[in-house]
């Protein structure tokens, strides 16, 4: 069975239609998100709208800030996350806006099915712990990290695509042959990449899909020129949110 599995939309609904497109061209049959589907970006409501399809979505930490409050945020995100939250308290009826609240506050922080764990952060904390790919230096923390991992995990939160070995490497997507790995028995964390704020140097939003041979990366365009005016034109959103998409940081 063909996964696409998306994570870290941040409320960009052209980055989200986007890849939307690209997953309906690549025969898929779900589509996983690993959270964060608000934050940062200007169309949170629809973001949500949409990820409700889907067949699976994790609880990522901008998702819990916009229901209780936001720790260890950056002054930017701390302020995205309350107008975010404003934007989900008002809508065109009631019913919509309740049906966020109820997907929102119902989404689980773990999903686990052959061999296969889903979180957001890490398998140690699903929700807020970061795996960067420097964490290959600090081998005590991967190896606390594995020890919780069934085969493989899939994760989101860095918004840096690539797969940890449990041997202290990390690959990124360009290592692998047309940007797919190829599971060989190795207990690996992978992480998928983000939609929405891409931060590994490419500005395209990153997705994968998965069967149960193969995680291919794939890349997907989009216009950022649409993002960043929409956000330039919202006072309660940094500009920086919108001219960061541009460089992928």
């Amino acid at each position: 069975m063909k996964t696409a599995v998306v994570s870290d939309i941040h409320g960009n609904l052209d980055a989200l239609q986007a890849v939307l497109k690209d997953i309906q061209s690549q025969e898929v049959e779900r589509i996983y998100c690993l959270g964060d589907v608000v934050g940062y970006g200007p169309n949170p409501r629809e973001c949500v709208d949409i990820v409700r399809t889907f067949d699976l979505c994790i609880l990522g930490n901008h998702d819990q800030a916009a229901l209780f409050d936001p720790e260890g945020f950056s002054h930017g995100a701390e302020q995205a996350i309350f107008w975010t939250r404003k934007q989900l308290e008002s809508g065109e009826d009631q019913d919509s806006t309740l049906g966020r609240w109820h997907f929102l506050c119902g989404l689980p922080r773990t999903h686990s099915e052959d061999q296969r764990l889903f979180v957001h952060g890490s398998a140690r904390n699903p929700l807020c712990e970061y795996v960067f790919p420097e964490d290959i230096y600090n081998p005590k923390k991967l190896e606390k990290i594995f020890a919780l991992i069934p085969n493989a995990c899939f994760q989101g939160h860095t918004h840096v695509p690539g797969v940890f070995y449990e041997s202290a490497q990390f690959m990124s997507p360009t290592d692998f042959e047309n940007s797919t790995y190829r599971f060989n028995g190795d207990k690996v964390m992978i992480n998928v990449g983000s939609v929405g704020q891409p931060r590994d140097g490419d500005s395209r939003s990153c997705y994968v899909i998965v069967d149960e041979k193969t995680v291919e990366f794939r890349r997907v365009e989009y216009s950022i020129d649409t993002v960043a005016k929409k956000i330039r034109a919202i006072d309660e959103l940094d500009d920086s949110q919108g001219e960061r998409l541009y460089e992928g940081h």
